[in-house]
């Protein structure tokens, strides 16, 4: 088929390229991985992207999963035009805020008590300081393909054996600031063992996505996460969930209701904020009253609980609980992926695909994915004439192999039967 006309993006991206270094605001926005210019978005609607051109996208990456109510939800641009009336920065304590973190609490009340920041690596920044200064220690274990935003430390692949410490993954960052970083691989509990065997008294915490999404979508074995929770246990380190992504996202109350494990600390982002810089981080009431001004560990932002943001993300929230919305989305994601295994399976095409919640992931592979180790051995080239092919015809999924996708509210009806005609012609097509 013939391609679109990009002719407009094409431009755009050229002006941006010498504004912006790689012609983009965050990496991935590139298109590197599936080796084209990226197309520049004009607006959102629903379960929709418009491109300069006026090319319409069924979008599946949803701003990276903040959006499971689509594009500019009536209820969310109507708070947030309400409260720019009001105000858009206080520098100072609002009402928004509390109402805000009461609506978290009822979803997720293993959050004794929460702290708004800006951002998802401000979240992973705080937790981990805050997890360093409640048990006096210092390492923190991590597993290879977790993404936990851009903070220094945590910037780490895997060494040469699990318990090695960890090289930065990162030009710009000092061996030493990754020294007390150790590395494990995700759904393997010896791994995890054997990084608290070579240092039983110094481990603070692990952090983790209880649900991998940074590097695909990869679900947690049966046993892994209440083995993570029992093993922090046993050496008195914290567990940290990070459900930046999976917060409302694999569950109402997150990856910790659907696996039903408690973890010490819990960082949020993404839904919170409806679509505007968010995130959040709390947990046990003893560890998050260590934090300034109740005590000694120290962490501050000048727009942290802007009034903007907790307006989104009240109304996206409330939306979002209403009795059915969660399940029908959660529905659309489980027929998009039974189709995916489907329709590849007709055309033997080796194919991978699962979902939790309202994420999903696919893997262009014979066997079943675990952990980012067997991710990396998915086809890619078949991956970009897969991308590519289902872009042509208007639809978006996220543009690598190691991201996961979203469905919102919108999406069940038309938009996923197209899409799921488009999949099939894409797929015959990348045999």
């Amino acid at each position: 088929m013939t391609s679109p006309n990009r002719s407009r993006s094409t431009s755009a991206f050229k002006r941006a390229r010498e504004i912006f270094p790689g012609g983009v605001n965050s990496p991935v926005r590139a298109f590197k991985a599936v080796e084209s210019d990226p197309f520049v978005v004009s607006h959102g609607q629903g379960p929709y992207l418009y491109d300069l051109d006026g090319n319409r996208y069924v979008d599946y990456v949803l701003s990276w999963g903040p959006l499971v109510l689509g594009h500019a939800p009536e209820g969310v641009t109507q708070a947030i035009s309400k409260q720019a009336l009001r105000g858009t920065s206080f520098g100072a304590s609002s009402e928004l805020e509390i109402a805000l973190g009461e609506q978290i609490q009822k979803c997720m009340p293993g959050l004794e008590m929460l702290r708004f920041v800006n951002s998802g690596t401000e979240a992973a920044m705080s937790a981990v300081r805050l997890a360093r200064g409640y048990t006096n220690r210092n390492k923190i274990v991590k597993f290879s393909g977790c993404y936990h935003g851009h903070l220094d430390s945590l910037l780490v692949k895997a060494g040469s054996g699990v318990t090695t410490l960890s090289l930065p993954d990162c030009a710009g960052i000092p061996e030493q600031t990754t020294a007390d970083t150790l590395s494990a691989i995700f759904n393997d509990l010896e791994s995890v063992e054997a990084c608290f065997k070579a240092f039983p008294d110094q481990i603070a915490a692990v952090i983790v996505e209880p649900v991998a999404g940074n590097c695909g979508l990869i679900k947690p074995l049966d046993n892994f996460l209440p083995g993570l929770r029992e093993i922090t246990k046993r050496y008195g380190a914290l567990l940290i969930f990070d459900e930046v992504m999976t917060g409302f996202r694999v569950h109402p109350g997150g990856a910790q209701a659907l696996y039903g494990v408690s973890p010490d600390l819990t960082m949020l982002g993404k839904v919170i904020g409806g679509g505007l810089p968010v995130g959040a981080f709390g947990g046990r009431r003893d560890i998050m009253s260590m934090l300034a001004p109740a005590g000694p560990v120290y962490q501050a932002g000048t727009l942290s609980g802007n009034p903007l943001a907790m307006a989104a993300g009240l109304a996206t929230l409330q939306e979002w609980s209403e009795p059915g919305v969660f399940q029908k989305s959660q529905e659309t994601a489980e027929i998009l992926v039974n189709n995916l295994r489907e329709i590849s399976k007709k055309y033997s095409i080796p194919l991978q695909a699962e979902h939790a919640g309202t994420m999903f992931g696919f893997f262009f592979q014979e066997e079943p994915v675990i952990n980012f180790e067997s991710a990396k051995n998915s086809d890619l080239k078949r991956f970009r004439a897969f991308f590519h092919a289902c872009l042509d015809r208007g639809v978006y999924f996220a543009p690598s192999q190691f991201e996961a996708g979203f469905v919102c509210s919108k999406h069940a009806g038309d938009p996923l039967d197209y899409t799921l005609s488009v999949v099939e012609n894409a797929l015959k097509a990348c045999r």
